[in-house]
C-alpha cells in the first residue's frame, strides 16, 4: 500500500496489455535509460513473410545497444504466447528491410522532434554521422526488454534458458486509490533497475559477485571508497544557450544519500536532475553516476567499477 496524506493506493492488475504499452510508451526513459529512443509500434516481418508487430523498439545511444521490447502481462502462459510471439519478433527484427525501416523512422524523430535530436548531440554525435551511427548501433545483437508487471518463475526460466538474446525484465506496477479507483499512479523501475537480467545471472551464478544494478553508494562507504561527508560536483550547462556553465555540490550521507540545496535526495539520478530542472532543462531523467564527480575528477561510475572488481565473488 501506498499512502499519499490520508489516501491509500492499493496495488491492482492492469485493464489490458495496452494500458501497460501506453505507460511504457509515456515512460520509457526510466525503464531504457535517459539517453534513449523509443519507437513504439511498428510492423516488420520474417524473412519467410509473416507480419509481425513488437510493441516497440528502443534505441540506447549512450551505450549504443538496442531491444526490441515487448511488454506483457504476467496471466499471459509464458511458453503459448510469449515465447513463440517473442521468437518471430526477433526473427524478424534481424531482417536488413526491418533495419533500414527502423533507421528511417528514428531519422524524421530527429529531423522533427528537438528532444531526440538533443539526445544525440549530448553524446557528441553531429547530425552528419546520426545516420552511420544508427548503422551501427543496429549492427549489433538486439537485447529483449521487457516491462511486466511480475515475474513469475516460468518467465524468469525461459529469460535464462531459451531466450537467444540478453534479456532485461523490469517490473511496472499499477496502484489505485482505494476509495476512487479512477485515480491511478504508476510504479515504475529506480535507476533503471531490471527485475531480472540474463547477462547479470549469468555472471552471478558462474561466481560473478554482485550484481551491477545492486551497487549504491552505501555500498561504497563500507568500502571505504567514499567517505561519509565527501563533496561531489556536477557541472551543467544547457546547449545552444548564452548561460555560464555551473557547478552543483552535493555532500555524501552516512546512509548514502546526498544531501544538497537544503534536501536529501535517495540517489545520485534524483539530485542531478533536480539541479538539471531548476536551471531550466526540462528533461526528465539523466543517469546520475555519470553526471556526480568526486574532487578529485572521480565520476561516481568509476568508483563503482572499482567497487566491483574489488568484489569479484
Amino acid at each position: 500500500m501506498l499512502i499519499a496524506s490520508s489516501t491509500r493506493f492499493v496495488q491492482a492488475p492492469f485493464e489490458s496489455e495496452e494500458e501497460l504499452e501506453n505507460v511504457v510508451v509515456q515512460n520509457y526513459e526510466y525503464i531504457f535509460g535517459p539517453s534513449s529512443i523509443y519507437l513504439p509500434k511498428g510492423k516488420i516481418s520474417t524473412p519467410d513473410g509473416a507480419a509481425t508487430i513488437p510493441d516497440g523498439f528502443a534505441f540506447d545511444v549512450a551505450n549504443k545497444q538496442w531491444f526490441i521490447v515487448e511488454a506483457e502481462l504476467a496471466k499471459h502462459s509464458v511458453w503459448s504466447h510469449i515465447a513463440p510471439q517473442v521468437a518471430k519478433q526477433i526473427t524478424a527484427a534481424l531482417k536488413p528491410d526491418s533495419k533500414r525501416y527502423l533507421i528511417e523512422r528514428i531519422i524524421a524523430l530527429v529531423r522533427d522532434d528537438d528532444a531526440i535530436r538533443r539526445k544525440f548531440e549530448e553524446e557528441d554525435i553531429e547530425p552528419i554521422d546520426i545516420r552511420k551511427v544508427l548503422d551501427e548501433i543496429l549492427a549489433t545483437q538486439p537485447l529483449l526488454g521487457m516491462p511486466i508487471d511480475a515475474v513469475s518463475a516460468d518467465l524468469r526460466e525461459w529469460a535464462s534458458t531459451s531466450v537467444k538474446l540478453e534479456t532485461k525484465l523490469w517490473i511496472v506496477r499499477k496502484h489505485v486509490d482505494l476509495e476512487n479507483p479512477s485515480n491511478i499512479i504508476y510504479e515504475l523501475p529506480e535507476e533503471y533497475r531490471p527485475a531480472f537480467d540474463s547477462h547479470e545471472e549469468e555472471e552471478a551464478a558462474s561466481g560473478g559477485g554482485i550484481k551491477f544494478y545492486d551497487v549504491t553508494l552505501q555500498d561504497l562507504l563500507q568500502a571505504n571508497i567514499l567517505k561519509v561527508g565527501s563533496k561531489l560536483l556536477m557541472s551543467y550547462k544547457r546547449k545552444h544557450t548564452n548561460e555560464d556553465r555551473k557547478t552543483y555540490e552535493a555532500i555524501v550521507q552516512d546512509d548514502g544519500s546526498l544531501r544538497a540545496d537544503g534536501q536529501s535526495f535517495s540517489s545520485p539520478s534524483y539530485a542531478a536532475i533536480y539541479f538539471i530542472n531548476k536551471a531550466g532543462s526540462a528533461r526528465q531523467t539523466v543517469n546520475g553516476w555519470t553526471s556526480w564527480r568526486t574532487e578529485s575528477g572521480k565520476f561516481l561510475a568509476e568508483l563503482r567499477e572499482g567497487f566491483l572488481k574489488k568484489n569479484p565473488a
